[in-house]
């Protein structure tokens, strides 16, 4: 669907250009549009590996593990359905620590390997669990301490303070995670709530 999207906004540019006589201005923009990426993206290797590196020192310390065992009794409390020893519960802490420190490159690995392990203990495996909409949720909306990405950017466009951002991000970030639960908390009662489906053969399902 996004990619749907973005093709029909690139299609209805080139028009609107044509109809206009400034197709040469697409032209240009595409050009000038490449060049800022490839300028950006080396912008943020410097920052990015920095930060890989210094979590990856944080893992052989331990540090990441206390995160994990601090948020242990949250995810538990977040994720119900989920046996407390399940290697999903693994992925889950790693994903929500990485997002912790704004290293959303580092946590998209750890947020797909826990849906594939989340998709195992799924029961209807064409539909996504609540567990894994709420770790979506929570991907989405995460609590950033550190808006490593964000930084870089700034740091990239010669910012006079790239770090003033960090009061605003954690703020914004934690109005967002609370919200993103008790959203997902209301749609599970929701689902709770609901009776199960019976379907043509007269054996009940889950209403979907």
């Amino acid at each position: 669907m996004i990619n749907l999207i973005w093709l029909m906004m690139i299609l209805i540019g080139f028009v609107f250009a044509a109809v206009n006589g400034k197709i040469e201005v697409v032209t240009q923009a595409a050009f000038d549009g490449a060049a800022t990426g490839v300028t950006v993206c080396f912008g943020l290797i410097s920052v990015l590996v920095f930060w890989m590196g210094m979590m990856k020192m944080a893992e052989d310390a331990g540090l990441l593990d206390r995160i994990a065992k601090l948020l242990g009794p949250a995810v538990r409390f977040l994720f119900p359905d989920v046996p407390k020893d399940h290697p999903a519960m693994g992925y889950i802490l790693s994903n929500m620590s990485a997002n912790l420190l704004g290293l959303g490159n580092a946590a998209t690995p750890m947020g797909i390997k826990a849906i594939q392990q989340l998709q195992e203990l799924n029961p209807d495996k064409q539909t996504a669990s609540p567990a894994m909409c709420t770790l979506l949720a929570l991907n989405t909306a995460s609590i950033t301490i550190i808006p490593t990405t964000l930084i870089a950017i700034r740091l990239n466009y010669h910012s006079a303070n790239a770090t003033e951002i960090v009061g605003t991000t954690l703020m914004a970030t934690i109005i967002a995670t609370l919200a993103a639960i008790m959203a997902d908390r209301w749609y599970r009662n929701r689902t709770l709530r609901r009776p199960p489906r019976v379907t043509s053969s007269g054996n009940p399902g889950m209403k979907g």
